[in-house]
């Protein structure tokens, strides 16, 4: 197993602060410092850059203050020749059968360079929006039915399913997708756990210290065997990586000074209502203090101050996340999907800095280790004792 690295795609918006989806949305037509709109120049920048350095795909996020991700990602490959597109949707605000023609559309027009991140969704104000009224472990539980269906028309057969949400009679996607997208699935609620089972390909969490996310692997690892599968887990983090540790410490700390007690008051109250057991988890790792936010050697909590979901940071030289990368891949975390503010720059910092040292270390497949340093990859001798 080696670690497999993406980037993400800011289509709410970038900066030089830790700018949030929602922080772009309400600052439309007023004057916010370092604010990058996510206009298709910009967002090309940083997906060719990814695309250079060695990242394998970059994720699409979805939801009000940010733009579609579907339509973004395939006006997107037209400027790149082999990142792929992890691309976040909701199911329940689109028919699973038309879900499954648009991902094997999406395979065609791209030559697969599609992967799908499905986010059943924890804030019910957030699924109002787009008319959708059910509860947390009912959104699971369409969610459940949703891939049943998705997997089931992608057979090539017309397919029936009969279920309380779903009603399908002779589903079918003509041309299956080919390859068959690979299915992300997050969720951190006894509700997400079997669902995560029964459809994940990846199993992807947020970034919390390694013994709490070893528990996760062991839960859904559990889960998935019961069901005679197995699933693959991946991880999502910032990144502030530098020639130094003193260095990345600095910008972390002058991303923290950037932000007033009334703002992290404000984001905090509003994080704190959200139903995701998963920002639950995000939001305790900190407490809302801006002490202690080291809450493990080089993991740093401070994003989850001011934005929702991923709120943790690998912080350090190159060397120390590269460390960190490889605890967590020792877990068991095949996928990386990281990030950093502004995205553009911190992909560069990442990619020159991490990314070779990775390699160095055998981590990374031949391919993409020979691809970013120029070089084969290192040939590793076991040694017998």
């Amino acid at each position: 197993m080696t670690v497999r690295l993406h980037w993400f795609l800011p289509t709410g918006g970038d900066g030089r602060t830790l700018v949030d989806r929602h922080a772009y949305g309400s600052n439309i037509g007023r004057e916010t410092r370092g604010l990058r709109t996510p206009d298709i120049e910009y967002l090309a920048q940083i997906a060719k850059a990814a695309e250079q350095l060695g990242f394998e795909a970059v994720l699409t996020p979805t939801g009000t203050w940010c733009e579609d991700a579907w339509l973004t990602t395939v006006a997107l490959a037209q400027h790149t020749e082999r990142l792929k597109f992890l691309v976040a949707f909701r199911p329940g605000l689109l028919s699973p059968t038309l879900a499954a023609q648009m991902a094997a559309t999406y395979q065609r027009l791209t030559r697969g360079r599609l992967l799908l991140n499905v986010v059943t969704g924890g804030d019910s104000a957030e699924q109002r929006r787009f008319g959708d009224h059910l509860d947390h472990d009912r959104r699971y539980e369409r969610t459940d039915e949703f891939l049943s269906v998705v997997r089931g028309v992608w057979q090539g057969e017309p397919y029936d399913f009969h279920g309380a949400h779903y009603d399908v009679d002779g589903g079918l996607t003509s041309l299956p997708p080919d390859p068959v997208p690979e299915i992300f699935f997050g969720g951190s609620s006894q509700a997400a756990g079997p669902v995560a089972a029964r459809h994940a390909d990846v199993y992807l969490t947020w970034g919390e210290p390694p013994a709490q996310v070893k528990e996760k692997i062991d839960w859904i690892r559990s889960l998935a065997e019961r069901e005679g599968r197995t699933v693959r887990f991946g991880i999502r983090l910032h990144t502030i990586s530098r020639d130094s540790s003193a260095d990345a410490w600095s910008t972390a700390n002058r991303l923290l000074d950037d932000l007033d007690s009334d703002t992290i008051a404000a984001a905090q109250a509003a994080l704190g209502r959200s139903e995701s057991v998963g920002q639950r988890r995000m939001l305790e790792l900190h407490g809302g203090s801006r002490d202690q936010l080291e809450i493990y050697p080089n993991l740093w909590a401070g994003v989850g101050l001011v934005r929702g979901g991923a709120g943790t940071a690998l912080v350090g030289s190159h060397a120390e996340v590269a460390d960190r990368i490889e605890e967590y891949h020792a877990l068991g975390v095949e996928h990386f999907v990281l990030s950093g503010y502004p995205h553009l720059e911190e992909a560069y910092w990442f990619g020159e800095g991490v990314i070779p040292a990775l390699a160095a270390r055998g981590l990374l497949s031949p391919d993409t280790a020979s691809r970013v340093t120029g070089r084969p990859a290192p040939l590793l001798v076991a040694r017998g004792r």
